[in-house]
């Protein structure tokens, strides 16, 4: 029997950033940066990497784990 070919990730996989900044982290959390800024505080929100003196931004896979722990927190 023929094997099948090992699949690819798909090219949008690709084109996801790694690093987001704040407004996108809003965005996808529906959290205010205040409530964020706590959140890391009370580490419990993952915390940002900083790029520059005046420039941080979150990790995507970071933010994905939270994301599904949360969701599984509340079911």
């Amino acid at each position: 029997m023929p094997t099948a070919a090992p699949t690819k990730p798909s090219p949008a996989a690709d084109l996801q950033p790694l690093l987001l900044r704040m407004p996108t982290v809003v965005r996808l959390t529906g959290l205010g940066r205040s409530t964020i800024y706590r959140l890391i505080a009370a580490n419990e929100f993952p915390s940002p990497v900083r790029l520059s003196p005046r420039v941080v931004a979150w990790r995507r896979e970071e933010l994905d784990q939270w994301s599904e722990a949360c969701t599984r927190a509340t079911h």
